[in-house]
């Protein structure tokens, strides 16, 4: 009797035991296959960020790397460069940057002792009313007038610089649009005992005003 129940659990033990131990029973999930193999990276070449319109200097640059190690380290240069948010920023490798470098650091002398000459602003027209003539070269609006500015100052959305100036007139409103440049637009109202001229611009500034000798120049920073 004792045979026969011994053979009863051991055929029980049978039934039960998996046919291959190497494939998941059922409910399991296999294991998903991972390796350590890498895949390369893209060689860089050349990147670019562009900073908004109120960036006006650049105080460092901070780099964010990864070792052969899978550390992920920071390194940082220290700058104080002005700079035009107009323009983007690069990021770079190139093997003849080096090169570059040590040819301009060579010429440097020789550029240092040239006399330095007198620059010529050359002013492109961008709007002109009857009172009024208005140009501009770079960052930098001259306004040609034998009128007195009684006021000016800064507005925002969108950045403008109101100038009013002192005449009584019958200009007729006026508006010109420069979409290309710094100075992107040029409004100009009659007012009771004034005109005032609003000129629009590309971004966030500041600015300074000058008297010259046949109008007023506005230089943008």
């Amino acid at each position: 009797m004792i045979r026969i129940l011994f053979i009863l659990f051991y055929l029980l033990i049978i039934s039960e035991a998996r046919e291959n131990p190497f494939f998941p029973s059922k409910g399991e999930k296999d294991i998903p296959y991972t390796s350590n193999q890498v895949k390369p990276a893209t060689p860089l070449k050349r990147s670019s960020i562009t900073l908004p319109s109120s960036a006006r200097m650049i105080k460092k640059v901070t780099i964010e790397y990864e070792n052969l190690d899978a550390t992920i380290e920071k390194k940082s240069i220290d700058l104080d460069n002005s700079i035009d948010w107009h323009l983007p920023i690069f990021v770079s490798q190139n093997y003849a940057q080096t090169e570059t470098e040590t040819k301009t650091q060579d010429n440097v002398q020789k550029v240092d002792t040239e006399p330095k000459k007198n620059k010529i602003i050359k002013y492109k027209e961008i709007a002109s009313v009857k009172h009024a003539k208005f140009l501009s070269s770079d960052k930098t609006l001259k306004i040609i007038t034998e009128d007195k500015i009684i006021r000016n100052f800064m507005l925002v959305k969108p950045h403008r610089i109101v100038v009013d100036f002192k005449r009584d007139t019958n200009l007729k409103s006026y508006e010109k649009e420069n979409l290309k440049g710094v100075f992107c637009k040029v409004r100009v109202g009659n007012h009771s005992g004034y005109y005032r001229a609003v000129v629009e611009l590309d971004g966030l500034y500041r600015y300074e005003m000058q008297k010259v000798s046949d109008g007023y120049t506005f230089k943008l920073r």
